[in-house]
């Protein structure tokens, strides 16, 4: 059982997140306020909630399992972190323009003006489909964590996550989600900060055994320049495959559009965009780190029980090795909701704003009477949770392919990616071939998924490449009705 000392720690970081949220509420009055706060919002704001919301529990925890595990090093995150840079440096050069240009509510709103609306909604869809399965099977795997610690029954811990999150993201919208993201962000790194900290206190020579005993194990190696296709270790997958899944993570995916919308000048979301991918390289670095330290730490004071995975070093860790009573375990168990809280207010948040602005509002452009979007955008935030929270109820009867849901989940980001290349550079083709063309990259991914041991990194490159390729092609043999639209 925790301490009631830590949970404490925990009652006062839910009743601070739920207290900012109504506090935010009271300032909401419009849509455009409700769903990107007014466009008012500081670049310092948007760069921490960035990195907050592509930072979910699963991340937390297992990537410290990358240099934890036997063999395992720095070079993966390291160079993917590399990649992550270039890539939000491509987005503020490609994509971040249009969507300052037309003041959008939703990244797929550009689609509409290039191929019409039915290249908007069937990206829309696959969004919420992909967005809303993806958390939820995240919500299934923070509640697991969190049942761990506290010792409760998972559904208890999934009602507790999710009903927590909607409740301050109901009230305050965007700029709530913001504003607690950025608290959530410092907890989250502050718990990872202090773990490493007592780690290294634990050991007989303290930093000076951590780094003998990383030297010892070839921990510290941070770039591998050779190619292989199935080795995520390679520079050139994660520097190539991590620029492209940046563009279709970040330069297609409402979920990080929003937060760049919601800026109050296009130069503030174009350095916010930057800025995070290099506070992630070095959350990356800070994570890995702790990695090292738990293996040096387990190698002097070996662990109870045998772990069977590197993901579960963390946890184990945090349930058994910090001191019970001090409200560090307390912070760490709020660092495990923070981080998975993150990143459903934000899911929760662009849901809502893609069904209202690419599905609902163009069927009201020319009515006389406008319905109350700020109480619709409301209750399509509480009807997404709830289907979250159904999702990862049922998490447990697709336990043994969590990951790989996961993983497909993330093929949208190369398809997507596609469909808005062939929108700004290839003015033949049309909604049809558009279409098509995703349709081509969608299956070639699930092809690569299932057939094939490709780096995952590489699937946005080849995903997207598939989808252009497919889409010029069809464009080619069925030329008809091919420019719909100016360029986003």
């Amino acid at each position: 059982m925790v301490h009631p000392v830590d949970l404490a720690v925990l009652v006062v970081y839910l009743a601070g997140a739920v207290a900012l949220g109504i506090a935010l509420g009271r300032r909401t009055r419009s849509l455009e306020g409700y769903l990107l706060a007014q466009r008012s919002l500081p670049a310092w704001a948007i760069l921490g909630s960035l990195v907050a919301t592509e930072t979910s529990t699963a991340t937390v925890l297992s990537v410290p399992g990358e240099t934890f595990v036997p063999g395992g090093d720095f070079r993966f995150f390291f160079q993917l972190g590399l990649g992550l840079i270039l890539g939000r440096a491509l987005i503020v050069w490609t994509l971040l323009p249009g969507f300052f240009r037309r003041r959008v509510f939703s990244a797929y709103e550009v689609l509409r003006h290039r191929f019409g609306p039915s290249v908007q909604r069937t990206l829309s869809l696959v969004f919420l489909v992909a967005r809303n399965v993806g958390d939820g099977l995240r919500l299934y795997l923070a509640a697991l964590a969190l049942s761990m610690f506290l010792g409760w029954g998972l559904p208890w811990c999934v009602l507790l996550i999710g009903a927590a999150t909607l409740y301050y993201t109901y009230q305050g919208g965007m700029r709530s989600v913001v504003w607690n993201d950025c608290v959530q962000l410092v907890i989250y790194l502050l718990g990872a900060a202090l773990a490493l900290g007592w780690i290294v206190t634990q050991l007989p020579q303290g930093w000076q055994s951590l780094w003998e005993f990383g030297l010892q194990q070839g921990k510290f190696r941070f770039l591998d320049f050779s190619f292989s296709w199935t080795d995520k270790r390679s520079f050139w997958v994660g520097l190539i495959g991590g620029a492209f899944l940046t563009l279709g993570t970040h330069g297609t995916d409402q979920m990080m559009v929003q937060r760049l919308l919601s800026t109050r000048h296009r130069r503030g979301a174009a350095w916010a965009l930057v800025a995070s991918g290099v506070v992630v390289w070095g959350q990356f670095l800070l994570f890995l780190l702790l990695g090292v330290a738990l293996a040096a730490g387990f190698a002097y004071d070996p662990p109870d029980q045998k772990l069977a995975k590197g993901d579960e070093a963390f946890a184990y860790f945090i349930s058994h090795r910090l001191p019970q009573g001090w409200g560090v375990v307390g912070l760490m168990i709020a660092a495990v909701f923070a981080a998975s809280m993150s990143t459903l207010s934000s899911s929760l948040n662009a849901s809502a704003t893609v069904v209202v602005s690419d599905f609902l509002r163009p069927r009201f452009q020319h009515a006389d009477k406008q319905p109350d979007w700020v109480q619709l955008s409301r209750r399509l935030t509480a009807g997404f949770a709830a289907l979250q929270v159904a999702i990862a109820l049922l998490g447990s009867a697709v336990e043994s392919v969590v990951n790989s849901v996961l993983t497909v989940a993330s093929f949208t980001a190369g398809a997507m990616l596609g469909v808005f290349a062939l929108g700004l550079y290839f003015p033949q083709v049309g909604a049809q071939a558009a279409l098509v063309g995703m349709g081509v990259g969608l299956g070639v991914l699930g092809a690569l998924f299932a057939f094939t041991s490709v780096a995952y990194p590489l699937y946005a490159v080849l995903g997207a490449g598939a989808t252009v390729a497919a889409g010029l092609v069809w464009s080619f043999l069925f030329p008809q009705a091919t420019k719909t639209g100016p360029k986003p």
